[in-house]
C-alpha cells in the first residue's frame, strides 16, 4: 500500500468517509476534491474511483462515469455493488453485452445482492432474453417483496413476454406499495394503452408526469397512446413538453419522427429519424423508426438495411422490424423473398400475430391450415394480447375463413375486429359530412371561373382519386406501366402544399384580390411540384394515387392548371365491403362501422357529383372498375389517349410492373385482371344489413 496520505493528516479511510458524506449532503465540490486527493496519494483506489463515477453519472457524463467505475472494478477487493453500478451505466449507454457481463460478475460475487439481480434482470430484458430476465426479477421480488421497483421491473418483463394480465398485476402491486411511484404509473399507462384503455392510460401517464416532470418515458407513453387514438396534435404537444428539457434525447427524437410520419410530414420525420440514429447508433428503436420513414418514401434498399439493423440490435422492436422487412419485400413484388422473411420472423417469434396477419395477405388459405389455428390462439388469449395483435388476428381470420368458404366465421371475426378497432379512436360522421358540404359551398362555379388559370401550370401530375378499395391502385398500375408515366403511389404532397397556404377549403379561396389569389395559388402549386417533380424520373407524367384527394378535386385545376384527374368508381356495396374486410395501415376512420362506412360513401358521392358538374372534360374523366374488368384494353386505351400519350401494350401487362406498391391492393395488382370481385357482395348480403340499409340497397 502506498505510504502517502491525504492532506490534513487524514487517513485514506477518513478522507473517503468524508468525501461520501459531502456527496450525500449535496456538496459535490468538496467530495470531488477529497476523492481526487485520495487518488493522488493512492492511484487506482477503488472507493474514490467509484465515487467519482457516481458523480460523473449524476452530472450527465456517462462516458467518464464508465471509465471510473470500470477502473474501480479492477481492484481485487472491489465490492460487488461496484460491478452492479457499472452494469447499470453500461445499460444506459446501450452497451448491453458489457452490462450483462458486469451484472453477472456482481451476483457471482454476492448472490444476495438485490441491486445486482435487479440490474441483471433489466439488462436481460432489454436484450430480449426475457425468460432469463423473468427468473432474475422474480429472485429480486423474493429477496425484497416490499420493494416497489422490483414489482415494476418484473411487470416490464411480463409485458414483453406478452403476459399482459401478469404485467398489470405487477404494476398495480408496485403502486399499492408506493402510490407516488411515477415509473409504475408510466408503465401502467403504456400497458393500458396497448389494451385500448386510453382514458385510464392517459390518467396514469399524466400522473407520472405530475409526480416526476422529468420522467422521459411518461411523455413518450403519453405521446404513444395519443397516436394510437389518432390525436396527433396531442402527441406532438406531449413531445414538445419533453423536448423542453431533453431536446436531444434519442428516444424523444424517435417518437417525434413516428408522430410526424403519422401526419405525413415525411421529409421532417426523415431528418429527425436520421438524427436519432446518429445520436444512438445502437438503438434498435431509432433504426426501426428510420426504416418506417424510408419505407414511406419508397427508399426500399435503405429501409431494408434499417430493418435489418433494428432486428439485430438488442431491444424490443425486433419482431416489428422483421415483420416490417417482410412487408417491404411484399410491396416490392418480391413474393418468395417476402414469404421467406415471414418464416424467419415466425421462427424467432413463434405465434407472432403481426407476422401471421401480414403473411395472410400473401396466401390463399385451405381447410386445416395451421396458421388459422395459430391466429385463433391469438384471439383466444384475449387481454393477454395487445389490442393491436387482437385486431390484426381478427381481420386475418376473416380473410382466412372467406378463403375456405366459411362466411359465418369470417364475418364473426370481421365484426369483432372492426368493433375493437372502432372503439380505439374518436370519429364524428356528422362533422365529416358538414366539412364536405362546406367544400361544395365554397367551390361555386362563379368563384371557380374567377380563379381558373392563376396557379402554377403543369401537365405532369395525374391524380387518381376515389373511395379506398375502388380500383384506384389498379388504374395507377395500368397507367404506370406506360414508359412515359411514373406511379408515385399515395402521396400527401397535395394536402401538405395546401396546408402551407392556410388549409382547405377556405385557405385557398379566401383571397383578397386577383394578385393575392395568383400568388397564393402559385405558391401552393410550386410547393406541390417541389415534392413530386423529383419522382418523375424524366417521364412526362407522375401519377399521384391518393384516393382521398377526391376532396381537393375542385382545387387541383386552380393550383395546377394542366393537371389531370381520373375518378375511379366501383359498385357502392362492393367498395364498402372491401373496406370493411380490410385493416388499413393508414387512417380510414370511417371504415370500421357499416353504418358510418355507408354514410361516408354517400357523402363522397354527393361531393363527386358536385365536381362532375364543375370540372371540364379535359381536366376530369371517370372510369368504372367494372368496365376495366370487362374491357381492360378498351378502358386502358381510352385513359392513355385522354392523357395525350401513344398507346403501349405494356399497359395490358400491368401485373408484371415491379414498382413498389404501398396500398392494401398490393397483392391484387400483381395478378392479371380477374372478375371475381364484381358483385362480390351478393354472396354476403346477410352479413351486411346495416350497410345495405344505410345505402338504401335491397338484398338480392
Amino acid at each position: 500500500m502506498p505510504s502517502a496520505a491525504p492532506p490534513e493528516n487524514m487517513s485514506i479511510q477518513d478522507a473517503l468517509t468524508r468525501a461520501y458524506a459531502h456527496w450525500n449532503a449535496g456538496q459535490a465540490e468538496q467530495a470531488e476534491m477529497l476523492a481526487q486527493r485520495v487518488l493522488a496519494a493512492w492511484p487506482g483506489q477503488p472507493d474514490a474511483l467509484h465515487l467519482l463515477g457516481l458523480m460523473a453519472h449524476a452530472y450527465g457524463n456517462l462516458d467518464l462515469a464508465i471509465v471510473h467505475l470500470k477502473q474501480a472494478c479492477l481492484a481485487p477487493r472491489a465490492p460487488a455493488v461496484y460491478s452492479s453500478n457499472l452494469a447499470e451505466m453500461y445499460r444506459q449507454k446501450g452497451l448491453l453485452p458489457e452490462g450483462e457481463e458486469a451484472a453477472q460478475r456482481a451476483v457471482a460475487m454476492d448472490p444476495t445482492l438485490v441491486s445486482g439481480w435487479n440490474n441483471l434482470g433489466i439488462l436481460l430484458q432489454e436484450a430480449g432474453k426475457l425468460e432469463q430476465s423473468r427468473a432474475c426479477l422474480e429472485k429480486v421480488v423474493a429477496l425484497n417483496p416490499a420493494w416497489p421497483e422490483a414489482h415494476n421491473n418484473l411487470g416490464n418483463t411480463w409485458r414483453r413476454l406478452g403476459q399482459m394480465d401478469r404485467a398489470e398485476a405487477c404494476y398495480r402491486h408496485a403502486l399499492a406499495l408506493n402510490p407516488s411511484y411515477a415509473e409504475a404509473h408510466s408503465n401502467l399507462a403504456f400497458l393500458l394503452s396497448t389494451q385500448g384503455s386510453y382514458d385510464e392510460a392517459a390518467q396514469h401517464a399524466q400522473q407520472a408526469i405530475d409526480l416526476n416532470p422529468r420522467l422521459v418515458d411518461a411523455y413518450l407513453n403519453l405521446a404513444d397512446l395519443e397516436i394510437s387514438r389518432q390525436r396527433h396534435d396531442a402527441a406532438l404537444r406531449a413531445l414538445d413538453m419533453l423536448s423542453a428539457f431533453a431536446p436531444e434525447h434519442p428516444a424523444a427524437l424517435t417518437a417525434r419522427a413516428k408522430a410526424l410520419r403519422q401526419i405525413a410530414h415525411i421529409e421532417e420525420a426523415l431528418a429527425i429519424a436520421r438524427h436519432a440514429v446518429a445520436l444512438a447508433p445502437r438503438s434498435a428503436e431509432a433504426h426501426y423508426a428510420l426504416a418506417l420513414v424510408l419505407q414511406d418514401l419508397g427508399m426500399t434498399d435503405e429501409a431494408h438495411r434499417a430493418y435489418e439493423q433494428a432486428a439485430q440490435l438488442p431491444g424490443t422492436v425486433a419482431e416489428a422490424a422483421l415483420v416490417g422487412r417482410a412487408t417491404l419485400l411484399t410491396e416490392a413484388g418480391r413474393r418468395d423473398e417476402a414469404l421467406l422473411a415471414f418464416e424467419q420472423a415466425l421462427a424467432r417469434f413463434p405465434g407472432s400475430a403481426q407476422a401471421l396477419a401480414a403473411r395472410a395477405e400473401l396466401r390463399t388459405f385451405d381447410v386445416g391450415d395451421p396458421d388459422i389455428e395459430a391466429l385463433e390462439s391469438c384471439v383466444a388469449q384475449g387481454d393477454r394480447r395487445s389490442l393491436v395483435d387482437r385486431v390484426a388476428a381478427h381481420f386475418a381470420l376473416g380473410k382466412a375463413y372467406l378463403d375456405i368458404k366459411d362466411p359465418e366465421r369470417a364475418f364473426g371475426h370481421l365484426a369483432a375486429g372492426n368493433r375493437q378497432k372502432r372503439a380505439s379512436f374518436d370519429y364524428d360522421s356528422g362533422q365529416t359530412e358538414r366539412w364536405m358540404e362546406r367544400i361544395a359551398t365554397v367551390f361555386t362555379r362563379e368563384r371557380y371561373g374567377r380563379l381558373a388559370g392563376l396557379g402554377m401550370p403543369s401537365t405532369m401530375p395525374v391524380f387518381v382519386v376515389g373511395m379506398p378499395r375502388s380500383g384506384t391502385t389498379l388504374i395507377e398500375q395500368i397507367l404506370s406501366s406506360h414508359p412515359q408515366v411514373t406511379g408515385a403511389g399515395e402521396l400527401s404532397a397535395l394536402r401538405l402544399a395546401i396546408d402551407d397556404v392556410g388549409g382547405f377549403p377556405d385557405g385557398i379561396l379566401a383571397l383578397d384580390g386577383q394578385t393575392d389569389a395568383q400568388a397564393r395559388l402559385r405558391q401552393c402549386g410550386q410547393a406541390y411540384l417541389a415534392r413530386v417533380a423529383p419522382l418523375a424520373g424524366g417521364r412526362a407524367h407522375v401519377v399521384d394515387k391518393m384516393p382521398g384527394n377526391f376532396l381537393y378535386a375542385g382545387a387541383i385545376p386552380l393550383i395546377l392548371p394542366g393537371a389531370r384527374i381520373i375518378h375511379v368508381r366501383r359498385d357502392p356495396v362492393d367498395t364498402c365491403l372491401s373496406c370493411y374486410t380490410k385493416l388499413f395501415a393508414g387512417q380510414q376512420p370511417f371504415a370500421y362501422d357499416q353504418t358510418e362506412l355507408a354514410d361516408f360513401y354517400r357523402q363522397y358521392e354527393r361531393l363527386m357529383a358536385h365536381w362532375r358538374e364543375l370540372l371540364p372534360s379535359d381536366v376530369f374523366i371517370e372510369t368504372h372498375y367494372e368496365a376495366v374488368v370487362d374491357d381492360l384494353e378498351g378502358e386502358a386505351r381510352r385513359l392513355i389517349g385522354w392523357l395525350g400519350l401513344p398507346w403501349d401494350d405494356a399497359c395490358l401487362d400491368f401485373h408484371r410492373n415491379r414498382r413498389v406498391v404501398r396500398t392494401a391492393s398490393v397483392n391484387q395488382v400483381r395478378q392479371p385482371i380477374y372478375a371475381t370481385s364484381k358483385g362480390r357482395w351478393h354472396a354476403y348480403a346477410r352479413y351486411l344489413g346495416p350497410l345495405l340499409a344505410a345505402l338504401g340497397v335491397e338484398a338480392s
